[in-house]
């Protein structure tokens, strides 16, 4: 059949020429930057320097409305950029100062700034968006009978507010959070100036990270709580926050901090942040958690109901020592993982090995007989197996755990104790406030016992069987 009215025929053409632009510009979707484990975790393209937060609490069951700035710089060219975040409803969205459009892509937010960014120039985001606390028990927002807390590890930070979503990009932190009257919030790091009044007699409290931070250790709390300032070792701000009511039930815990830092001072040097506290919470997560600066616990387990006090100790010290290892030391991919919890499990091993109640070895032998059992339930301690989906939380199994400390333990075993000792400190202190990965820890091992340990350390790291132990050839990897 021939065309013979032109208006048809070029409203035809019309259509025919969208249907073609329509094919040049398919739909938005989710990026990543290739994690092994959370493959649309993080995003390409750009490296964020900072974040600022604002959040207005009117309870635990209601969205809150939010501002998340974002300070960065473009890597590459960018006519699209993605971010992690999901949970919340987007009101608008400028970039640098401009609106852009916006829409979802799975659990990406997807941006068209009005003008495409050019490479290595400052990129300035800011998102209105609502952060909705309701409906999610495997991260983000937790619930207090009084309030709220965050516990973000893993992948969880972009449940709450726009991010870059991956420890690989640490930023500095601005948070900023209006409560009601009668309501104490708390975040990492310092506070700003005193709190704000507002209407009604709400106040806006502010705080501000003095060191970067990866999204996974963001914490702020809203609540009827108490903060207990104290004095560290040279002089550390200690600051914890507590439920008031169990404010004086919990003093005799808050006292031991100061100890705590002290004694893996000893070990590894000096404490890396600008102050230190733990958060208590009544609130059920059936984890603690080494949130930057403040630590994450569970109220029950200071309830001296079931948990004798040394074990209570190492848990503390456990969490404490991710303020080194996993904290200022952030795992380069979510695989490094074992460098956190091992390193962890390490020195709450040792520090209740110190307080003669469960020896090291006899922790050590115990977790070699089930090593084998948990690589093939999890995988190696450096290539571990993805969480089955929706159980995110399964990542973290017991061969990141005490699998990953038998590592460091044949570690000290194969090179001895000072050259050991001399590995942890150079970790700590070589890569503070940054990232870092298994490879980099086999190099500088490596140098530290002046010969190539790859040979030695990979079976342990990748193994799907546990190789011998050094000094302990009595030692059975088979459950008895």
């Amino acid at each position: 059949m021939q065309l013979t009215s032109p208006r048809l025929r070029a409203a035809l053409l019309a259509a025919a020429s969208l249907t073609l632009v329509a094919a040049v510009l398919p739909p938005p979707k989710p990026l990543g930057i290739g994690d092994r484990l959370f493959p649309e975790l993080g995003n390409p393209g750009y490296d964020v320097l900072s974040y600022d937060l604002s959040f207005t609490y009117k309870d635990n069951k209601s969205p809150h409305d939010a501002v998340t700035v974002i300070d960065a710089r473009a890597l590459r060219p960018l006519e699209l950029i993605n971010l992690d975040f999901t949970h919340g409803k987007v009101a608008s969205v400028e970039v640098n100062g401009e609106p852009a459009r916006f829409e979802s892509a799975g659990e990406d937010l997807v941006l068209t700034p009005a003008r495409p960014v050019a490479a290595h120039v400052p990129l300035h985001i800011t998102v209105r968006h609502t952060s909705d606390p309701r409906g999610r028990a495997d991260g983000g927002w937790v619930p207090t009978t009084d309030g709220l807390a965050m516990a973000n590890q893993a992948d969880a930070a972009h449940r709450v507010f726009p991010c870059n979503d991956h420890p690989a990009d640490k930023a500095y932190f601005t948070f900023r959070i209006t409560a009601p009257a009668g309501l104490t919030a708390v975040a990492n790091g310092v506070p700003g100036a005193l709190p704000v009044p507002g209407a009604a007699g709400a106040m806006t409290w502010t705080y501000r990270t003095r060191h970067p931070m990866a999204t996974e250790l963001a914490q702020v709390s809203v609540g009827r709580s108490a903060v207990v300032h104290g004095t560290g070792p040279h002089g550390l701000p200690l600051r914890d926050v507590v439920p008031a009511a169990d404010r004086e039930r919990l003093a005799p815990w808050l006292k031991k901090t100061a100890g705590h830092i002290a004694w893996m001072e000893e070990r590894v040097g000096r404490y890396p942040f600008e102050n230190y506290g733990v958060l208590i919470a009544r609130a059920t997560t059936g984890f603690e958690l080494e949130t930057q600066t403040l630590s994450l616990f569970e109220n029950s387990l200071f309830s001296g109901e079931g948990y004798p006090e040394w074990y209570v100790e190492s848990v503390m010290v456990h969490e404490l020592a991710h303020q080194w290892f996993g904290d200022s030391v952030s795992p380069r991919t979510w695989s490094d993982l074992w460098l956190n919890e091992g390193h962890a499990t390490w020195y709450e091993a040792l520090y209740a090995d110190g307080l003669g109640k469960y020896s090291l070895e006899r922790r050590m032998r115990e977790a070699y007989t089930r090593s084998d059992q948990w690589r093939a339930a999890g995988g190696p301690p450096a290539a571990p197996k993805a969480a089955a989906p929706g159980e995110k939380i399964g990542l973290f199994r017991p061969v990141v755990y005490d699998g990953a400390a038998l590592i460091l333990y044949a570690l000290r075993q194969e090179i001895g104790v000072q050259a050991f000792d001399r590995v942890e400190r150079r970790w700590v202190s070589e890569h503070r406030d940054s990232v870092a990965g298994t490879e980099d820890f086999v190099r500088l091992a490596s140098q530290e016992a002046g010969r190539d340990l790859t040979a030695f350390l990979e079976p342990w790291l990748y193994g799907k069987t546990t190789p011998a132990m050094p000094g302990h050839p009595d030692w059975s990897g088979k459950s008895v």
